[in-house]
C-alpha cells in the first residue's frame, strides 16, 4: 500500500482522513451510504421502541422500560443526524464561504446529548428507582419475544454500519479498526457504537428477566437497567467528544501534515513552508492554508502558476482536500538581511 494511502487513510474521509481515492463522486457516494446506514437504523430503532415499550409494561420489567428508553433515544439521535446529514451538503454561499460542513457535527453533538438525556438518565433512574421500591414481576415470555426479534433487527442495522466502515476502510487502504476510530463521519461512528450498545443492552436486560425469575426478586431487573444507562453514558461520551473535537477544530494527523509539507516543497520555486495549518471541516473537506517562502528571484507570474500547481498536486494526492490558501512570506534569511539593512524593503520599490 502506497504511503499516499496510508496518509489518506488519516485524513477527512478516514477519521482523521484524507480520502485517497475519487474526490467529488467518493464524497457523495459516502455520504449516500451515511444516509441509507442512518435511515436503516431509525426505522428498526422505532419499531423495537414500541415492541419493548409494550413488552415491558406487560412484564412489569425496569430493564424492558429501559430498553425502551434507550430505543427511543436512538431513534431520535437517527432523525438529528439525518438532519446533520442534509444540513452538511448545501454548498456555500456568501453568508458561508466554507460551507456548511461543519455543521453535521452541531447536530451530531444533539444527537449524542439526546442518548445520554433521553437513555441514561431514565435507565440509572428507573434502575435506581427500582432498587429502593421492587417491582412486581410478571409474565415475562412476552420480553424474552420482543428482545430476540429486536437482537435480529439490531444485528442487521449494525451489519450495514459496518459494512460501510470495512468498505470505506478498505477504500482508503487502512485497518477498519483506524478507520472507525478516528472517521470524521460521526453519522456513521453513531450508529455503529448505538447498534453495538443495543445489543449489549438487549443481553443486560434478559439477564435481568432471567435473574428475576428464577430468584423472584426484581434486583437483578433493577441492576440491569442501571448498567444499561452507564453503557449509553460510555457512548454518549464518546460521541459527544468525538464532534467536540471537530466543532472545535480538528487537523489533519502529523503523517498527512508531513505528506502535504512534502507536495509544497516539490513546487518549482517554493524553498520552505514556513507555517502550515490543516483543518477537517467534514468527511471530505479538508482545508490547507501556508505561509510560504518563495525563491527571491521568482517574478510575480512564477509565484501565481507555482500557487495553482500545489494546488493541484495537493489535490491529486488528497482528494479531500477542497481548499488550499497559500501566504508568500519572506524566509528567514530574508527577515535577518531585513533587519541588517535597517528593516523590511520597501513593499513599493
Amino acid at each position: 500500500m502506497s504511503d499516499a494511502k496510508a496518509d489518506a487513510a488519516d485524513g477527512a474521509d478516514g477519521g482523521e482522513s484524507g480520502d485517497g481515492s475519487g474526490a467529488s463522486g467518493a464524497g457523495a457516494a459516502s455520504g449516500g451510504e451515511s444516509t441509507f446506514t442512518v435511515i436503516v437504523a431509525a426505522v428498526a430503532n422505532l419499531g423495537i421502541a414500541v415492541a419493548k415499550a409494550v413488552a415491558g409494561l406487560i412484564s412489569g420489567s425496569s430493564a424492558m422500560l429501559s430498553e425502551a428508553a434507550h430505543s427511543v433515544a436512538d431513534t431520535v439521535t437517527e432523525v438529528l443526524l439525518l438532519t446533520a446529514l442534509k444540513r452538511s451538503e448545501k454548498p456555500a454561499d456568501e453568508e458561508h464561504p466554507l460551507g456548511y460542513g461543519p455543521e453535521r457535527y452541531i447536530w451530531a453533538m444533539l444527537a449524542s446529548v439526546a442518548t445520554f438525556v433521553g437513555g441514561a438518565v431514565f435507565s440509572i433512574y428507573d434502575g435506581v428507582h427500582t432498587l429502593v421500591e421492587g417491582e412486581e414481576l410478571g409474565d415475562p415470555l412476552i420480553s424474552y419475544i420482543v428482545l430476540g426479534v429486536a437482537f435480529l433487527l439490531e444485528g442487521y442495522s449494525l451489519r450495514t454500519g459496518l459494512r460501510q466502515v470495512r468498505g470505506e476502510a478498505e477504500r482508503l487502504g487502512t485497518p477498519a479498526k483506524r478507520y472507525f476510530r478516528l472517521t470524521p463521519d460521526t453519522a456513521v461512528k453513531a450508529v455503529v457504537m448505538e447498534d453495538s450498545a443495543a445489543l449489549v443492552g438487549l443481553l443486560l436486560a434478559a439477564g435481568g428477566l432471567l435473574g428475576g425469575q428464577l430468584s423472584g426478586s426484581g434486583v437483578w431487573d433493577g441492576v440491569a437497567s442501571i448498567l444499561i444507562g452507564a453503557l449509553l453514558v460510555y457512548v454518549a461520551w464518546v460521541l459527544g467528544r468525538s464532534n467536540a473535537q471537530l466543532l472545535i477544530g480538528r487537523p489533519v494527523p502529523q503523517s498527512m501534515r508531513a505528506g502535504v509539507r512534502e507536495e509544497l516543497l516539490s513546487v518549482p520555486h517554493i524553498i520552505d513552508v514556513l507555517e502550515l495549518t490543516t483543518l477537517i471541516q467534514g468527511p471530505t473537506e479538508i482545508l490547507i492554508a501556508a505561509k510560504v517562502d518563495f525563491r527571491d528571484v521568482a517574478s510575480a507570474e512564477q509565484v501565481e502558476w507555482a500557487c495553482e500547481e500545489a494546488e493541484q498536486q495537493l489535490r491529486e494526492r488528497y482528494p479531500s482536500i477542497r481548499r488550499v490558501y497559500l501566504d508568500p512570506t519572506p524566509g528567514l534569511e530574508q527577515r535577518r538581511r531585513a533587519r541588517a539593512a535597517g528593516g523590511a524593503p520597501d513593499a513599493g520599490a
